[in-house]
């Protein structure tokens, strides 16, 4: 979708439609009043009469009688207060829904008319960029009949010149988001016979011809062999579809001997459970248990649109978990590429076997900082819904870092502990440790396993409850949490 920023007094352009904010105590803001005026009374009028009460997300549409240079206006309710995060995104959606079933090609937004609890003009625009275009995203690849595309094709963004340059911006971040979002759930909802580890390399090399900063090199069984990447192995072994370990590399720094901060991206493009088989009820979804490579490849993306002067490094641990006569069983003892030695209990923890050696092989690049994002525990759900990614790790600032961004851009996260005491749960009689530690506390033992591997400055993102919505109408991959990590590197680019 096109965003145009405009300086003009919104009465004298021409639009389809005229998008305007009432609030349900019926007191126009400054905006509404103009229009109103202009309308005859036309918006005090339909208050009155009853046809429409400001609530929140209803709407209300009123033809212009040729009185505006829009064609209609379409009210949109924002209740009796100043609204959250969440109740600014029901609004947009709300109105939007109602523009893609109109005949107009194009909409106007005085930018500023909405208030929205503690964002300015910048963070707000940010977050109905990325609303309104995350709206448009539609999957029908494997459909015979396409959906029809939708006649709404620019929105103008009325603004203040004051502020025009902080919109511009706050546009072309939100929409290299949205275009990183797009492209993690394209190969999130592309089903597994065809998105495998060697599928999901090729679509990391066609990235590399996008930007001549970003270089590509992946890993096949044989070299990971060689690098005695044991747990990553044993994890694929049971499938006939060979892992990879895909290396992307964004230069973009001035210097290039800037430390990188590293992104780790679980990448199981299917997950059975292997021997310890899963339910078959909802095991379609386990074609999402890749989401974390994939919102990897989805930042890299967003780095290109935005051209960042930052160094980054994508790490994406591709693997199928399969039973088979050659899977690894519970009991085998599998030797890490750190040179720790895991007995592995429950196949289905999988998950943290990929990541072990690759957060290893991440020390390689003298990294800054490392954050590993993974679809990692059914325990993150239980503790925190699908509202938040559950994070942990062993640096406070980088710690405070993510949360601040997830908060910035409405993908939130929030911390676990990472107290000593979980790591106990991981003895094992045999082994340096177990791939799992027990009922208690699963999402956090599961954070003790990876941080033994972590080396540097490291956060854990468990995106289990987030990356995908599961089942109903709207089932499929959110994009999360590409918006926070995004973000995260652009504080990192200001500081």
């Amino acid at each position: 979708m096109q965003f145009l920023i405009k300086c003009n007094q919104p009465e004298t352009l021409k639009a389809a439609t005229w998008i305007l904010a009432i609030g349900k105590d019926q007191k126009l803001n400054v905006t509404a009043q103009l229009v109103d005026k202009l309308t005859n009374g036309a918006i005090q009028n339909t208050l009155k009469w009853g046809d429409f009460k400001g609530s929140l997300g209803q709407t209300f549409i009123l033809q212009t009688q040729d009185t505006l240079k829009a064609h209609r206006v379409l009210l949109v309710g924002t209740g009796d207060k100043a609204l959250t995060d969440a109740q600014y995104r029901k609004w947009l959606i709300a109105g939007f829904r109602v523009l893609k079933q109109l005949g107009g090609t194009d909409a106007l937004l005085v930018a500023d008319d909405v208030d929205v609890k503690q964002r300015d003009i910048y963070s707000k625009t940010r977050l109905l960029v990325e609303t309104l275009e995350s709206n448009t995203y539609c999957f029908d690849e494997y459909k015979s009949t396409k959906a029809e595309p939708s006649r709404l094709a620019k929105i103008t963004l009325c603004v203040e010149k004051a502020v025009s340059k902080q919109v511009e911006k706050a546009v072309k971040e939100s929409q290299a988001i949205a275009a990183g979002m797009a492209l993690t759930r394209d190969l999130g909802n592309t089903p597994p016979n065809v998105c495998h580890p060697v599928y999901f390399a090729k679509q990391a090399e066609a990235l590399v011809k996008l930007d001549k900063r970003v270089s590509v090199e992946v890993l096949d069984e044989k070299k990971m062999k060689s690098l005695k990447m044991g747990a990553f192995l044993a994890v694929a072994q049971g499938s006939e579809q060979a892992p990879r370990l895909v290396v992307l590399q964004y230069n973009g720094a001035k210097k290039k001997s800037e430390q990188p901060i590293v992104l780790v991206g679980k990448g199981i493009t299917f997950d059975t459970g292997g021997i310890s088989l899963k339910p078959g009820a909802g095991m379609d979804e386990m074609k999402y248990d890749m989401c974390g490579a994939a919102s990897v490849l989805g930042v890299f993306k967003s780095l290109i649109e935005l051209q960042l002067p930052i160094n980054v490094v994508g790490l994406m641990a591709c693997a199928e978990n399969m039973p088979s006569g050659h899977a690894s069983r519970p009991g085998d003892i599998v030797q890490t590429m750190s040179g720790q030695s895991v007995e592995i209990l429950n196949t289905d923890a999988e998950g943290r076997l990929v990541l072990c050696d690759t957060l290893t092989y991440a020390e390689r690049f003298k990294p800054k900082a490392v954050v590993d994002i993974a679809t990692l525990t059914g325990a993150c759900i239980v503790a925190l819904g699908t509202q938040a990614s559950g994070l942990m790790g062993n640096d406070d600032d980088l710690i405070a870092s993510l949360l601040s961004a997830g908060k910035q851009v409405d993908d939130k996260a929030w911390q676990l502990p990472l107290f000593e005491e979980y790591q106990e749960q991981l003895d094992s009689p045999f082994a340096d440790m177990a791939n799992i530690g027990g009922p208690k506390a699963g999402t956090i033992t599961a954070g003790c396993f990876l941080s033994r591997f972590a080396k540097y400055p490291w956060a854990h993102l468990d995106i289990a409850g987030t990356a995908w919505i599961s089942g109903g109408k709207d089932k499929g991959a959110t994009g999360r949490p590409v918006p926070l990590l995004v973000e995260y590197l652009l504080s990192q680019v200001d500081h």
